[in-house]
């Protein structure tokens, strides 16, 4: 009766009246299983309704965007030229205004945003940033700004999410997880790709896998594409050419493309990482205008022959697909692309960077495919499947996204006959990104702005310590359960270990104390085996390829932990100490 007594007492301190038989039944690990069971089922069916309300934002984003377009640039096939030079540089000024005095949080792409929202802010993200980035996202693609709507729609939907999260009272380990799963959803509604959205947020926002992220993330991502499909069609952003890999002797043009790629992506990232500190330096009221300006050169670029650069050109990378521009014209578009993008976001203009990078990772392969042709007209590789690798080449060196960067090109196809040029150039423009500009452009953008998010990049690259690493070789004898005590004392006689472990039958490991055993022999137990003695402990082993942390469990109950074999658990390999465990960590800090 203490333990209820003392439970009564503690709930009578509450003063919530509940009985301590209620209270304990209430906590039961029965009990407790249910509660999170339902809380489990009840996340999921949240992500199918944060699928849903994101993919409808996502199409009237889209309509926005559009109407945008129609209001600003005209409606006629040709674009007049004050229109271009004038739509932008007014947007431009409001766009600033807006930000500034109304929505200061929609400012960037949106990507960082929500990986903040998930490390920093427990989840939470004003509904008023999603009401911000629609609308001058909306008035800056609209207008001619060379930015995409898929970064922005990434944030809308874990926008959502989080408003949803904090409807519904959601605890806040599950509110920390809710704004990735909406960011899934706008993401997949944008770019009409769910297993790319999916792989992308997993990727680069959350991190880390499990079955449960997993599970509301592709729930969310697949009912905002059946509802944007719904309203807009099923058909891709594209229209894919016939795309295939004819000749081995083609992978040497991938490849050359993963190195155009490559290096492109790294002035792409350098312009970025010099000009935007630049801009943030200039005085407070400059930043009324750095938009503007930013459209007005825009504007220019497009009046001087250049009109494909304006907005997210989705057009302009399907008709490169289909051959339409020469290879020269098609490698200008992308120098002109790099610098109208890098116009538009360093100048704090709300939009993503998506669009811009699938567009000039097109025009990019679309004219190696085409120089190809020149240099070598025995090789048959169409424009198309060069245009389509393309893509995936700047998404994987720019954005360092190797994985995502690989499934978007072949969901996009819907062809995996090219995957071997798709991995091979995506490949080549990493490596090529990585080693020449070290930090990714999301880490870069982050510490910009004065914060400290983890880098998912830099968590893939690093070294891993395993227990094999302090693993230490055994110097005391190891005893077996079914010994005698006293040939157990006989085998420790010349041994000065205070502990020694214990081979149990059939397995397990225990442990006992040399002390506890002259104890024993000393109460007449010689004769009696060890597997029969209550004093030895059982203890938890190890395998030499496990996460180092992993023996940090173990090793402030357990003085000695053994490392054993995979494939045969009674072979001691060797063992660990909490000794051992924290010098390795010390060595591997100092170096």
């Amino acid at each position: 009766m203490e333990p209820q007594a003392k439970a009564e007492d503690m709930l009578a301190e509450n003063g919530n009246g509940q009985s301590a038989s209620a209270w304990i039944q209430e906590h039961s690990p029965r009990a407790v299983w249910r509660s999170v069971f339902r809380e489990d089922r009840l996340f999921l069916i949240l992500s199918v309704f944060i699928g849903v309300f994101s993919g409808l934002a996502v199409v009237c984003f889209r309509f926005a965007i559009d109407w945008s377009r129609l209001y600003l640039l005209g409606t006629g096939a040709v674009l007049t030229p004050v229109r271009m030079v004038l739509a932008p540089a007014l947007a431009g000024l409001v766009i600033a205004v807006l930000v500034i005095h109304f929505f200061p949080t929609a400012r960037g792409s949106g990507v960082n945003q929500t990986k903040a929202a998930l490390y920093i802010f427990n989840g939470n993200i004003p509904i008023r940033t999603a009401i911000g980035k629609f609308i001058t996202s909306a008035l800056a693609i609209g207008s001619g700004h060379s930015l995409g709507p898929e970064d922005p729609s990434l944030q809308i939907g874990a926008c959502i999410a989080s408003a949803v999260g904090r409807k519904m009272r959601l605890q806040r380990d599950r509110m920390r997880l809710i704004a990735p799963v909406g960011a899934a959803a706008g993401l997949a509604a944008a770019f009409n790709a769910p297993i790319s959205a999916v792989l992308f947020v997993i990727e680069e926002v959350i991190g880390r896998w499990s079955a449960g992220i997993l599970g509301s993330v592709v729930l969310s991502a697949v009912s905002s594409v059946v509802v944007m499909r719904w309203f807009l069609g099923s058909e891709s952003l594209f229209r894919i050419p016939a795309v295939e890999l004819k000749r081995p002797t083609e992978l040497i043009a991938y490849a050359a493309l993963g190195v155009v790629g490559g290096l492109a992506s790294v002035v792409f990232a350098s312009g970025i990482a010099w000009l935007r500190p630049v801009c943030k330096a200039l005085p407070r009221w400059s930043q009324y205008f750095q938009p503007a300006v930013a459209g007005l050169l825009i504007g220019i670029i497009a009046v001087l022959g250049a009109p494909q650069v304006m907005g997210a050109g989705y057009e302009y990378i399907d008709q490169a697909m289909h051959g339409q521009f020469t290879w020269q014209f098609l490698a200008i578009l992308a120098g002109l692309k790099i610098l109208a993008t890098l116009l538009s976001f360093v100048s704090g203009t709300p939009g993503g960077m998506f669009a811009p990078t699938l567009f000039i990772g097109a025009m990019l392969g679309a004219a190696v495919g085409g120089a190809e042709h020149v240099l070598f007209p025995h090789l048959t590789g169409s424009p198309g499947t060069y245009a389509l690798v393309g893509m995936g080449v700047l998404f994987a060196g720019f954005l360092r996204a190797p994985m995502t960067s690989v499934f978007m090109v072949l969901e996009v196809s819907g062809n995996y006959s090219i995957i071997v040029p798709v991995i091979l150039a995506n490949t080549v423009a990493y490596l090529i990104s990585r080693g020449l500009q070290p930090t990714a452009i999301f880490d870069l953008l982050t510490r910009q702005d004065g914060l400290e998010l983890p880098s998912m990049e830099e968590q893939r690259e690093e070294d891993i310590l395993r227990v094999e690493d302090a693993m230490q070789p055994v110097e005391a004898p190891v005893l077996d359960a079914d010994m005698t005590l006293d040939q157990a004392l006989q085998e420790l006689d010349h041994s000065e270990m205070e502990r020694v472990l214990v081979r149990l039958t059939p397995s397990g490991w225990g442990s006992v104390s040399k002390q506890e055993l002259l104890t024993m022999s000393s109460e007449g137990k010689g004769a009696t085996s060890l597997g029969s003695l209550l004093p030895i402990l059982h203890v938890p082993f190890l395998h030499p390829d496990h996460p180092l942390e992993t023996a940090l469990r173990y090793v402030d109950r357990w003085p000695l932990v053994p490392v054993v074999s995979r494939a045969d658990f009674r072979h001691l390999e060797g063992v660990v100490t909490q000794r051992h465990v924290l010098e390795r960590y010390r060595e591997f800090g100092e170096g």
